[in-house]
């Protein structure tokens, strides 16, 4: 298959609102030094893959000086790139590179805490209780009569309490302070004004040196109540202790002024995990978020029912701010789906996260390639997630003494963790580093690759027409070359009581048909096959697959028929993909 056209991004104001954005993990996706773990040469040497790819923008986890006690989300100084991934200078280089493809830069951004090793916090260690320096953060006394118990009762996302003691110079033990994720991420204190003064200077930075925008991570937690009140059963909206607190929104309203005091306006997009949609919604208000993740469709499960409920109340919630919706299967956090749709229940919970799970990979496959198909042919953004183009599954067998996700140890060892979704991505070859770091390299990748990932490489699968990267390749060229991809609203099509588990869509001339049931259906009425996940069967589209179809100028009585499970005697065309 020929590389597509990559059709320049950077000359319109609103790429974000239908773009495709690539996420890059960047210790796990290219090693250009040899010594394990991926680095901005890595990315550079592969920029052609992405561009080839079709994508428009490229998202990086922290690249920034960081112990990586939790993969970089602990931040030690965000005005320089960690050593072991290359240096500030690399990383304006890779943002002008990549620029000259035609595909922009965004960064992350770590708001809610630091790491331990931030000048600030180890200044406040040496300061103690009561000095300036605390005051960027939640240092507290502890309570009963020597201070013994946490101040608080408030449960960390990663399990476990929220807090951590403190020794004083002379040994004895001293305050507590607060991290709503490991003891070695405290949380900032964002009612203090150098906090936000600083926050809005790292933006400036990074969109001075040519960045499109910023991920803003766990973006709902920032602002605390300062009475550190205890959670209640029932919290009102915006008055939860420490989650989407109302005063959170000041906060986004300064971010987007500076955003869009450039020129080119920069994009902000918030990683917002709410239950309530109507809450979600604020953040995306005209003078706040551009965008934000849509993590409720991700953790649905392979059911049509709740894929449409999740899609329709994505798209009235967006509406109501006029903000593009974001469509996203995976991430850095999250089981892939090639597993996850493998499963009897293929929602996703972290809390359900285990060890030896029954997984179907080849329905996994199958069912990720339709899942690709449905969430490209939606309205708004598309994000993806590096690996998920080449159908690769949850790497759910390393070796207990390879995890590093603090997630894995904070449950005691029942939660198998995170890493299995962050193994470095196999580019060439039949063995172990499959091309991830150059040949003669001394290092080992920093997590093991599964031995049989050989038929999963970027080689292997460039030539292989059916391949999940050729699929991939495929529908980021149609979504770009179809006007109605990018512009049209979603009208459901009509389908019969006896086929429940059809999902179907059109964008003005192209249809998007998902059949998530376990029997064949017929299509309704085309002129043209643009794509399929998987052959036809006799015409029809075939259990756990979907297809991209260009309707007919004027529908014929056909297409305008509800889709349904009935086979008709006289369709007969065998149609493959394309």
């Amino acid at each position: 298959m020929e590389p597509t056209t990559h059709r320049s991004a950077l000359t319109t104001h609103d790429w974000w609102r239908h773009g495709v954005i690539y996420q890059v993990y960047v210790r796990s996706f290219a090693d250009g030094d040899g010594d394990g773990t991926g680095d901005l040469a890595g990315v550079r040497s592969r920029l052609p893959y992405l561009r080839d790819l079709g994508v428009d923008a490229i998202w990086f986890t922290p690249w920034y000086v960081s112990p990586l006690a939790d993969g970089g989300y602990d931040v030690a100084d965000y005005r320089a790139i960690d050593p072991q991934f290359g240096t500030l200078a690399e990383a304006e280089l890779l943002i002008a590179e990549a620029a000259a493809l035609g595909i922009r830069t965004i960064v992350d951004v770590v708001p809610n805490h630091v790491s331990i090793e931030h000048p600030w916090f180890t200044a406040a260690l040496a300061a103690g209780p009561g000095s300036p320096e605390r005051e960027r953060f939640w240092f507290h006394p502890g309570k009963g009569e020597h201070g013994e118990q946490i101040p608080t009762g408030w449960v960390s996302d990663f399990q476990g309490n929220t807090w951590t003691r403190t020794t004083n110079p002379d040994g004895t033990p001293g305050e507590w302070y607060l991290h709503l994720f490991t003891p070695e991420q405290p949380d900032l204190n964002w009612n203090h004004p150098d906090v936000r003064r600083e926050h809005e200077d790292i933006l400036k930075f990074w969109f001075d040196r040519g960045v499109a925008g910023i991920r803003i991570d766990s973006a709902a937690l920032l602002i605390k109540d300062p009475a550190l009140p205890e959670v209640p059963e029932n919290p009102r909206p915006g008055q939860h202790p420490h989650v989407d607190r109302d005063e959170l929104h000041d906060v986004y309203r300064s971010w987007r002024a500076v955003a869009d005091s450039y020129e080119d306006p920069r994009v902000l997009v918030g990683e917002v995990w709410l239950p309530d949609i109507e809450r979600f919604a604020k953040y995306l208000r005209p003078d706040e978020m551009h965008t934000a993740f849509n993590f409720d469709f991700m953790a649905r499960p392979w059911d049509a029912r709740s894929m449409r409920a999740s899609i329709e109340t994505t798209l009235d919630a967006h509406a109501s701010a006029n903000a593009p919706a974001t469509w996203v299967l995976s991430n850095h956090d999250v089981t892939r789906p090639v597993t996850r749709y493998g499963r009897v229940d293929s929602s996703f919970a972290f809390l359900a996260k285990r060890f030896g799970i029954t997984t179907d990979l080849d329905l996994g496959r199958r069912r990720a390639a339709a899942a690709a198909l449905l969430t490209a042919a939606l309205p708004g953004s598309l994000y993806i997630y590096q690996g998920d183009e080449l159908g690769l599954p949850e790497a759910e067998d390393l070796p207990r003494d390879a995890i590093q996700d603090p997630m894995h140890f904070r449950s005691q060892g029942v939660d198998p963790g995170r890493d299995g979704c962050r193994v470095p991505l196999p580019w060439s070859g039949t063995l172990p580093p499959f091309g991830f770091s150059p040949d003669g390299a001394t290092g080992e990748p920093w997590l093991p690759q599964p031995a049989d990932w050989a038929g999963l490489t970027v080689e292997a699968q460039h030539v292989d027409p059916s391949s999940m990267l050729n699929l991939y390749r495929a529908a980021l060229a149609i979504r770009r070359a179809e006007p109605a991809l990018a512009e049209a609203p979603l009208e459901w099509l009509p389908t019969s009581p006896g086929a429940p588990d059809i999902l179907a869509f059109r964008r003005g001339d192209v249809a998007c048909i998902v059949n998530l049931g376990p029997e064949a259906v017929d299509l309704p009425g085309y002129a043209e096959l643009l794509l399929a996940s998987a052959p036809l069967v006799a015409g029809r589209l075939g259990s756990d697959d979907a297809a991209w179809l260009r309707l007919a100028p004027e529908p014929s009585p056909a297409a305008s028929q509800p889709l349904s499970t009935s086979r008709p005697g006289d369709r007969q065309a065998h149609l493959t993909k394309e």
